[in-house]
């Protein structure tokens, strides 16, 4: 699977802002059939940085009322990666 393809966005929120100032963590959100090992190998090749943890998570899709009719929006996968001390992305840097 292609390293950018893998990574989809940088989910940028109050909680990832935070797990960013204490220890150097961030967030993105990546394709759900990826694993750990890959989600590691596209960030240090996309950004050129050291990721020392990576922690995956799937999100369930949230139950919407459409009119009269129930849906579920769509599940996707969220990853956590703690870089090296030292290591940064510039676009969380202005956050």
């Amino acid at each position: 699977m292609d390293s950018y393809r893998i990574i989809q966005k940088p989910l940028v929120t109050e909680k990832s802002t935070a797990m960013q100032e204490d220890g150097n963590w961030l967030a993105f959100r990546v394709h759900p059939d990826a694993n750990k090992i890959q989600i590691k190998e596209a960030i240090e090749k996309i950004f050129d940085v050291t990721v020392l943890h990576v922690n995956t998570l799937n999100v369930r899709g949230k139950a919407k009322r459409f009119g009269k009719n129930m849906g579920v929006s769509k599940g996707w996968k969220k990853a956590m990666l703690r870089l090296k001390d030292g290591d940064k992305i510039e676009m969380f840097e202005g956050v």
